[in-house]
């Protein structure tokens, strides 16, 4: 009978357990940059200019959705240590206790660079007084900050494209090969408990660029000099996310320092348009999975909070459109995209910031399915669909892998550019009602054996 009583007993228990499963509802994705990173055990920031802090959408951007902040040029030697030893930190100042008021983390940005250098240390030729100007700066700056910044930029941009020699600076020139560790060995000593970074471009994949950075690295964490992380600014350009990214992420990694994501950013010619927009989207996603995919990429920085701001056009004219929200601070699709890559959940788009959308579609969400396989092709299928909004029209991007090429495509209109294939309707097939799809198909030839699934994002216009 007890028997009898305790099984009856754990089957109701079992079926209340049941009932409550099923009337709770699981906890909501995270909604914002800041807290799917954070849901990650990462950090999503951004570079902020405190000349922008009185304009009110910016400010509730930067608020919303990140939780890092980078003094975007109120760090940088011209603007900290204008002349010898005279130091203004009003602007740093400013930033920095904004971030602590809101929680973030801060990136010190940068103690020692041969860009946006007053011409007083220009000028220096004797090694001794370069080297004693060198630690002081580092010594005064690191030491005001010291308790507040959780990593610094310690040198930038030391290594020469191409090659991978070391930039001839003023730096290089007076004090010699010497000069980065002295740096790093100052910042240490100013500041004990920051990390300690080495940041430059053109290292997001394995070159001969990188090699000397790895090197070099290597060669520290040998002898005992302190470095903690080593920071890959990311500023590419659309569809040009290195295929090796990971792999060299994973290489320094392996030597026992972290790896930041600084300074994201993905240009394009300008004007941007909606096929555009989706591969920016699919780089981004690429670039935060990649992240994502090794343990020791704890730090994703973009350089900028709106395209309204980027110092892409002016460096680079008729380029732009490279960051997560537009010049009215909607979220663009690379929005969705990286939001997506990192767990969390999109309301859509919208004006968040204060921007005007303008009445933009609702969202869609695609499927791809493979048809038929054979051993240097196959075939596939995309899947279109609306969410709770109707939409006119819709673009998907297809990244296939090495080698690979489209061979026919039906119910669709493709575009090729490299191993990006971009897709969007034929006419008949634009307009999907709220929950509605519509599909295209089409044959890959790929070398022999090698028929990966491609890569695929969608959007709206």
């Amino acid at each position: 009978m007890r028997k009898a009583l305790t099984a009856v007993l754990g089957a109701v228990s079992l079926l209340l357990a049941m009932l409550v499963a099923v009337a709770l509802p699981a906890s909501a994705a995270p909604g914002t940059l800041g807290e799917a990173a954070a849901a990650k055990g990462r950090v999503f920031g951004t570079a902020a200019a405190q000349g922008h802090m009185g304009e009110s959408a910016y400010v509730s951007t930067l608020d919303r959705e990140f939780n890092q902040l980078t003094p975007e040029n109120e760090m940088k030697w011209d603007t900290t240590e204008p002349s010898r030893d005279s130091f203004n930190f009003s602007a740093a100042d400013q930033l920095v206790s904004h971030a602590q008021a809101h929680s973030m983390k801060i990136r010190g940005h940068t103690l020692v660079w041969h860009n946006q250098l007053p011409g007083w240390v220009s000028s220096i030729s004797s090694r001794d007084d370069l080297l004693s100007v060198m630690r002081n700066h580092i010594a005064k700056e690191a030491g005001h900050f010291a308790g507040k910044i959780n990593y610094w930029d310690v040198v930038n941009e030391a290594f020469q494209d191409g090659s991978g020699a070391r930039r001839d600076s003023v730096f290089q020139r007076v004090i010699g090969d010497g000069y980065i560790e002295e740096a790093f060995r100052a910042a240490r000593q100013a500041d004990p408990n920051a990390k300690l970074c080495y940041n430059d471009y053109n290292i997001d994949g394995q070159n001969a660029k990188s090699n000397a950075v790895y090197n070099m690295v290597k060669d520290f964490k040998a002898r005992g000099v302190p470095i903690d992380c080593v920071g890959l600014q990311a500023h590419l350009t659309l569809g040009n996310v290195p295929s090796d990214m990971q792999a060299n992420m994973e290489r320094f990694a392996a030597l026992g320092v972290d790896v930041h994501i600084t300074e994201l950013d993905i240009r394009m010619n300008t004007p941007a348009d909606s096929s555009k927009l989706a591969t920016q989207a699919n780089d981004y996603k690429k670039v935060v999975s990649a992240c994502l995919a090794v343990s020791r990429c704890t730090v994703i920085t973009v350089w900028g909070i709106t395209d309204k701001y980027s110092w892409v056009p002016d460096t680079f004219p008729g380029e732009g459109a490279a960051l997560l929200f537009d010049d009215n601070y909607n979220k663009k699709p690379a929005y969705d995209a990286t939001l997506e890559a990192l767990g969390g959940t999109s309301d859509g788009g919208g004006d968040d910031g204060g921007g005007d959308n303008g009445g933009d579609d609702g969202t869609v969400t695609c499927a791809y399915t493979r048809t038929a396989q054979w051993n240097n092709g196959f075939n596939g299928q995309v899947t279109i669909t609306a969410g709770s909004s109707a939409v006119s029209s819709w673009t998907v991007v297809m990244t296939l892998n090495s080698g690979q090429t489209i061979a026919a495509l039906w119910n669709g209109s493709a575009s090729t550019s490299g191993n990006v294939v971009t897709v969007k309707p034929v006419g008949w097939n634009s307009n999907l009602a709220p929950g509605g799809s519509a599909s295209f198909g089409f044959t890959a030839n790929a070398p022999s054996g090698n028929v990966s699934n491609p890569s695929i994002t969608c959007s709206t216009p």
